[in-house]
């Protein structure tokens, strides 16, 4: 879950990369299996800093 703006998403992504390497994991990213994200939040309606969006990368064992 990433909290707050989407300029500020490389932060939760680096945070997902470093717990996919300490747990034994890597991104499975290709042509067929592909980045996701859900926005929880409305842009138009709720302030940036309150954004709540889930990102869904899909992994494999390493």
């Amino acid at each position: 879950m990433h909290l707050g703006p989407f300029d500020d998403e490389p932060e939760t992504v680096a945070v997902m990369d470093a717990y996919l390497e300490q747990n034994g994991y890597v991104n499975d990213m290709n042509k067929e299996r592909l980045h996701h994200e859900i926005y929880l939040s409305d842009a138009r309606k709720v302030a940036s800093e309150k954004w709540k969006t889930v990102i869904r990368h899909p992994v494999r064992k390493a």
